[in-house]
């Protein structure tokens, strides 16, 4: 019994001491292996890009003549590469220090320049200061009705007898006008035939000035949720079942679920493939807080030339909240967003037939509506 346990534990310390030297064999042949992989690559690519460094290739012609390095094909590989690797990283640095600088005839073509893009989207509006320190609506009701009764810059009207003058139907004093003034652009793009006007209403507002720059050959659509067809010319205008919104229908609702195509004003711009527009008339029926505030977050301000709005007064408007001083706050931060984004007011107008209602109530003779007239004074189309 006892010869036959010495036996076991001989044969466990032999199957042990194997073990041990077969890993310790395995561990030698794997740093071998990875050590003859680093001897035969360039250390240039060790890292995965090319560096400098003070390896010195080996001399070819120090090469006996009668002899061939086997390793000297993938050399010459590695070689050419290495070369052709470094001269486009070197052409690359050079032209991003030639566009710093402003130098440099021969722009590169690797990368050809991007249209300008918009200003990335904000998520809220910078509220103005309040007009008095008791937070009272009589002192903020005062700034914000004379902020928009005060035109900013003048607009010298077109002769009569040009071929610029527009009809409206109420006259000169009628609640819808643009300015066309020689200071600005759109005289001449409606000279050139280059202007485009966007009409974001409700189907049942005056179409007066909209036909008017279609008679002098501007490209006019309107967009009227009301439609029964997607998409109708009509007297040189075209007609677009479609409602501007401050936000894009939810994709998890489907269409046939949803109360109206609408979408935000981007979206239609990128859908119709247009980046400028030089009118944009926007009646919306309380609907405007809310669309001025994503035009201003979203940057899209900066394609408009003109913008045409009718501002409602009689209620805080669609998903504006607080108090009635913060109301009146919150619209006046928004307009002075608007002259931030270098807009300018060159016209209001006040229907005396309207009712006479500020937040519910006959508050300081103001009307429950005010058509305006901003014209964006570093608008270069």
């Amino acid at each position: 019994m006892w010869p036959g346990m010495g036996r076991d534990r001989l044969t466990r310390g032999l199957v042990l001491r194997l073990c041990l030297l077969l890993t310790a064999l395995c561990v030698c042949v794997h740093i071998y292996l990875e050590l003859g992989s680093r001897r035969g690559a360039p250390s240039h690519f060790i890292l995965g890009c090319p560096t400098q460094t003070n390896q010195v290739l080996p001399d070819k012609g120090a090469r006996t003549r009668g002899t061939k390095d086997p390793m000297e094909p993938n050399l010459r590989t590695e070689d050419r590469a290495m070369k052709r690797m470094v001269s486009y990283v070197r052409k690359l640095k050079n032209d991003s220090v030639a566009g710093k600088t402003g130098g440099g005839d021969n722009p590169s073509t690797c990368c050809p320049p991007l249209r300008p893009k918009r200003k990335s989207p904000r998520w809220h509006i910078e509220l103005e200061p309040w007009a008095s320190d008791n937070h009272s609506l009589e002192e903020e009701a005062r700034r914000f009705l004379h902020y928009i009764t005060t035109p900013q810059v003048s607009c010298a009207p077109p002769s009569p007898e040009g071929p610029l003058a527009l009809e409206d139907q109420e006259g000169p004093k009628g609640p819808w006008a643009v300015c066309l003034d020689s200071r600005y652009s759109l005289a001449q793009r409606i000279h050139t035939k280059h202007c485009r006007v966007y009409s974001m209403g409700l189907g049942v507002e005056d179409k007066t000035l909209e036909r008017s720059l279609a008679r002098v050959g501007c490209e006019v659509h309107c967009f009227d949720p009301s439609l029964k067809q997607a998409h109708l010319q009509e007297s040189d205008m075209w007609l677009h079942r479609l409602s501007v919104d401050w936000r894009d229908p939810n994709p998890a609702i489907p269409a046939q679920r949803q109360h109206g195509n609408t979408k935000k004003l981007a979206t239609i711009l990128n859908d119709f493939g247009h980046r400028q527009v030089d009118v944009l008339k926007v009646d919306m029926e309380s609907a405007e807080w809310k669309i001025l505030e994503n035009l201003v977050l979203e940057g899209v301000l900066s394609s408009v030339g003109q913008l045409l709005l009718e501002v409602h007064l009689h209620w805080a408007g669609f998903e504006v909240d607080g108090d009635d001083p913060s109301v009146v706050r919150y619209w006046f931060s928004l307009l002075k967003e608007l002259e931030r984004a270098h807009f300018h007011l060159f016209r209001y107008h006040n229907d005396p037939a309207k009712p006479r209602l500020f937040l519910h109530r006959n508050f300081l003779n103001a009307s429950s509506a005010y058509t305006l007239g901003w014209v964006n004074n570093e608008w270069r189309p």
